[in-house]
């Protein structure tokens, strides 16, 4: 494909549309793309520091999703032109009925894989799987402080 070029694959339900995006979600700060190479490398370090705490398979998908997205837009951001560190991201997927945007895999994996880190927050999943732990804390508190 060549930059720009749409191919319908399902009408106008989804297309491929080949863009180079230089910045965030909608392409916000496009002049700061430094920055998403750092903050990509920290979520990544912070996924790996905690990967030994998680034994929820719910929270494994969680951060499966989140490590394999970063990784992806990272390795972007690292390899392509313009340079090394202010690369811009290859997006191809878009769905103009749902949303005025184009996305990749990756952006994919994030955006489940952050709103899954919601679900399970709202929930009160610990990373061992079992609910109600910020609960049981502040009953054992109360009971000490009696």
């Amino acid at each position: 494909m060549t930059e720009g070029e749409v191919i319908p694959v399902l009408g106008d339900a989804l297309q491929w549309y080949f863009v180079r995006n230089p910045g965030a979600a909608f392409s916000m700060i496009a002049d700061m793309t430094w920055i998403l190479t750092i903050v990509a490398a920290a979520v990544i370090v912070v996924i790996v520091v905690l990967a030994r705490r998680i034994t929820s398979p719910l929270w494994a998908l969680v951060f499966g999703l989140v490590l394999g997205g970063a990784l992806g837009n990272l390795f972007d951001r690292l390899f392509r032109e313009p340079s090394f560190g202010q690369g811009h991201v290859v997006d191809f997927i878009s769905t103009p009925w749902m949303m005025p945007a184009i996305y990749n895999v990756a952006d994919i994996g994030v955006v489940v894989g952050m709103c899954l880190f919601v679900l399970l927050t709202i929930l009160d999943v610990g990373l061992d799987g079992r609910r109600g732990r910020s609960k049981q804390t502040d009953d054992t508190d109360a009971k000490t402080e009696v």
